[in-house]
């Protein structure tokens, strides 16, 4: 995939993801970091447990991402609240 896929499905992932998990984004640029990453964190869980990583910039990669994003968006609060305290 080119870096305008990853980009893309990155944004789209992690505004997804930030809105399922926490109801408000963290900002453009985190969501389309954190978007990044989930892509890569999901793809590693997935093919961890034996289905296809992100394959491109279709419906499941994007499903991929998401989950991904998730778990990146729930470690990051994680973080984030602990050092608020």
């Amino acid at each position: 995939m080119s870096i305008i896929a990853w980009l893309i499905l990155g944004l789209i992932a992690g505004f997804i993801a930030s809105k399922l998990y926490a109801g408000n984004g963290q900002g453009v640029v985190l969501d389309i970091v954190l978007g990044i990453v989930g892509a890569f964190v999901g793809g590693f869980l997935f093919s961890t447990f034996g289905a296809a990583p992100v394959t491109g910039l279709n419906i499941y990669s994007m499903i991929v991402a998401i989950v991904g994003a998730i778990v990146v968006l729930w470690i990051y609060h994680a973080v984030a609240g602990r050092r608020a305290m």
